[in-house]
């Protein structure tokens, strides 16, 4: 399909500020302050309180736009991203997906990396948004063909290029100290006792654990901070023993690692709990029939972590908050096959009954 060439920035005069009340500017004004809703069904189950970030409500439909505002943001100032650069990443999706949607409003151009099994329809928005996408093996981050070592290889030999280095960039876990943990204080107005999430490159974890444990403690009160993981992940065991190992695996995308990226060794975590592949199933078709939430693998996962957290303090009243992370239209030719939940093992059955 032959596409129009891009209306240069020059063309747009005048735009400097908005004159109208509540208008945004730019894609870029649209990313962050996502709503908090309670999850009602789990709040009842429980005897507590238990709410999720809206993060799929982000312009480009995740938690990792975030992030890559920060990455950016940081990049632009320090002159290490100029005017017509490219940024490079590697990413299992979101964080390509939320980088290239910048990009093309700020720009630039975009090459990622990505392993070739995931969702089909993080390809088509990717492609969509005019990145270049080079799908790669997936394989152990030690293999010098992981699609972290290939975008940063990339990255050196293109002229003009950034490497944006989610995992190890710090603008990652400024973007949800800054922005993400201080909206979840406000919004419970400060009575959290519980956050939970799962990690892929440490930065929502590190951010939101930061910023909610320094708010606590200058309340005079105290933030669970707890670790989601997935099989296959090592931070489990890390948390626990304070080695990493891993046994099984998982159909979740862009969570769980094998390492201490820079973002997870500044969080500041209490505890973890695993979650297997048949609890994070249910508790994705839960939310989509009882809430009308059709969230992604690791939101239902956080999810899940919220719930039995809240269950084994069953009518303390407490309140518990999460991250939706993503939209489940984003693997829906996973989710929605039957054929595919078959194969995985995954068929949902109602909760509490497994």
């Amino acid at each position: 399909m032959a596409l129009a060439k891009s209306v240069p920035k020059t063309l747009l005069p005048g735009r400097a500020s908005c004159d109208i009340p509540r208008m945004k500017k730019s894609t870029w004004d649209l990313v962050g302050n996502t709503p908090l809703v309670e999850i009602e069904s789990l709040s009842k189950l429980t005897g507590g309180r238990i709410f999720a970030k809206c993060e799929f409500m982000n312009p480009g439909g995740s938690v990792k736009d975030r992030a890559a505002k920060f990455i950016i943001d940081e990049a632009e100032k320090s002159g290490a991203l100029k005017p017509g650069g490219t940024i490079v990443e590697g990413s299992a999706g979101n964080t390509g997906i939320g980088l290239a949607m910048l990009a093309a409003a700020r720009g630039y151009k975009t090459i990622v990396t990505i392993p070739d099994n995931q969702a089909q329809e993080k390809y088509a928005i990717l492609e969509a948004l005019g990145a270049e996408v080079r799908k790669v093996k997936p394989v152990p981050f030690a293999n010098t063909d992981h699609f972290y070592h290939q975008a940063k290889r990339i990255s050196e030999e293109t002229p003009g290029a950034f490497w944006a280095n989610q995992f190890e960039n710090l603008a990652n876990l400024k973007a949800h100290e800054e922005g993400t943990g201080a909206e979840i204080w406000e919004d419970t107005a400060g009575r959290i006792d519980v956050f939970t999430c799962a990690v892929g490159t440490g930065g929502t974890m590190g951010g939101v654990s930061r910023s909610l444990k320094s708010r606590a403690a200058a309340a005079g009160r105290d933030v669970r901070t707890i670790l989601a993981d997935p099989e296959g992940s090592g931070l489990f065991s890390y948390k626990k023993t304070g080695v990493i190992q891993s046994s099984g695996s998982s159909v979740t995308e862009g969570i769980g690692i094998m390492r201490i990226t820079a973002n997870f060794a500044a969080a500041k975590i209490d505890d973890a709990i695993r979650i297997l592949d048949t609890e994070m199933i249910d508790m994705l078709f839960h939310l989509a029939r009882y809430e009308g939430l059709f969230v992604g693998t690791s939101a239902a996962l956080n999810v899940m972590a919220a719930y039995k957290l809240a269950m084994t303090e069953k009518g303390s009243g407490k309140t518990f908050v999460t991250i939706l992370c993503d939209h489940g239209s984003r693997y829906q030719s996973k989710l929605l096959s039957e054929t595919w939940r078959k194969e995985k093992g995954l068929e949902p059955v109602p909760l509490g009954t497994r």
